[in-house]
């Protein structure tokens, strides 16, 4: 978000900058004419959505274009259950924009506070062994072009390109819109319990292949797995969704009032962490509902963190998994937040970090205000071992060098970008690491 003063800063507050223009575009038309403004100027110009990226990916030195204005539904395909959104379309604001057409998104991660532009581009996914990341329900988009021309792509004009352009950075071009294949609206049957550590570990494999969709929390210095196995059913079975005070108590008492001062009290006293930790184990995560999609899939997320994930191979989750507990008993750290588990299905996006293959992710957390640099590093030490690629949006300090290792069209998206934007009215430190100047 842009603060008093023109200085902008993302959620988790690891980026601030203040850009020598902020923009408020409204239409696609006022896009164009923004970034024609700035190649004239000689200046850098970037899009951002609502700043729950962890890295540089959307700091704007130069022109800021902030596409909160830029939302909502542009059309409808109800025959083939395609919505073509603006893409400053928040995703939390998509249910009510769909409802009318009986669809839904096929499956979603578990904030909803980001711009679809933006979950697209940094490779935002959810959990599921048969389902990829949002970016993968992208069926064609539009973006402004360096020189301010629209580019469409699609299955009639640019086909090819789809697979850049739906997870593309934010370097190719300002998305300014995208139609999404959606499937008809359906339920989730939730049920969220806590498990021994070592079952769930052994028994990881059948779990993500049986359930729909599958994953689990891990607080260090616990033997629990707080698990979530959500089951899609069709959308006229009679639901039990949670009740107001239920959600109250569970999602924002426990989930962030409580754990807000768990993690204050943490950093204080740190030797208090693993006693906290498995009370929290004992009070987060049993209970069973069920409720339309979105409200199942998207929780509430109040207190401020950072975060690492990287994505393995989904036959070396486990493995990995038990390497980063090693990690933490080694050096004897006191961690105060969960370690999240999930896994997604292989895909074809040139940067998707499931591109080609099934994957598992392991996403590390700190609390904001201590210094994750350590942990951090250490557990993307273990995740390098097994073949890991880290999450764009998410903390890391892997460069092109290494990057162009991981990812076999790597290079075909940087010959890409060469031609949309040679002159690198895209760029910023952030790209210019992880794709080459």
């Amino acid at each position: 978000m842009t603060r008093p003063g023109g200085v902008w800063q993302n959620w988790s507050r690891t980026e601030r900058v203040r850009p020598q223009r902020v923009e408020y575009p409204p239409t696609v038309a006022a896009v164009r004419r923004s970034v024609a403004a700035a190649a004239a100027r000689g200046l850098g110009v970037k899009a951002v959505g609502a700043g729950h990226s962890f890295t540089g990916i959307a700091v704007a030195p130069g022109v800021l274009l902030e596409l909160s204005d830029l939302r909502g539904l542009v059309s409808v395909d109800r025959e083939r259950a395609r919505v073509r959104l603006l893409a400053g379309t928040r995703l939390h604001q998509i249910p009510a924009l769909l409802a009318p057409y009986g669809l839904a998104m096929e499956n979603l991660g578990d904030i909803d506070r980001q711009s679809i532009a933006g979950a697209i581009s940094t490779g935002t996914h959810g959990t599921g062994a048969r389902f990829g990341g949002i970016a993968t329900q992208v069926v064609a988009a539009t973006l402004v072009t360096a020189d301010g021309d629209l580019l469409t792509v699609d299955e009639d004009e640019n086909a090819d390109l789809l697979p850049a352009v739906a997870l593309g950075l934010g370097a190719l071009g300002i998305l300014v819109d995208v139609t999404l294949q959606c499937v008809p609206a359906f339920v989730l049957q939730a049920v969220e319990r806590p498990e021994p550590l070592e079952e769930v570990l052994a028994g990881l494999d059948a779990r993500t292949a049986e359930a729909d969709h599958f994953e689990f929390y891990w607080f260090p210095h616990t033997d629990v797995a707080l698990t979530k196995t959500n089951t899609r059913l069709p959308v006229d079975v009679p639901t039990a969704p949670l009740r107001p005070l239920t959600r109250w108590v569970d999602d924002l008492l426990v989930g962030n009032a409580l754990h807000q001062a768990v993690c204050s009290v943490g950093r204080g006293v740190p030797a208090s962490i693993p006693s906290i930790n498995r009370l929290s184990a004992r009070v987060w995560g049993d209970r069973s509902f069920s409720d339309a999609s979105h409200r199942v899939f998207a929780t509430a997320r109040g207190v401020r963190f950072r975060e690492m994930e990287y994505a393995v191979p989904v036959e070396r989750l486990a493995d990995a998994f038990r390497d980063l507990q090693r990690v933490i008993d080694e050096n004897d750290w006191r961690i105060e937040f969960p370690v999240e588990v999930r896994v997604a299905a292989a895909d074809d996006l040139w940067l998707s970090t499931a591109h080609g293959r099934a994957s598992g992710y392991l996403a590390v957390h700190r609390y904001w205000r201590a210094d994750p640099t350590a942990y951090f590093a250490a557990v993307e030490g273990v995740m390098r071992t097994h073949g890991g690629r880290p999450h764009w949006g998410k903390m890391h300090t892997q460069d092109a060098q290494s990057l162009r290792a991981s990812y076999p069209r790597f290079d075909d998206f940087v010959a890409l970008r060469d031609r949309l934007d040679p002159q690198r009215r895209f760029a910023n430190a952030y790209l210019d690491r992880v794709l080459g100047g």
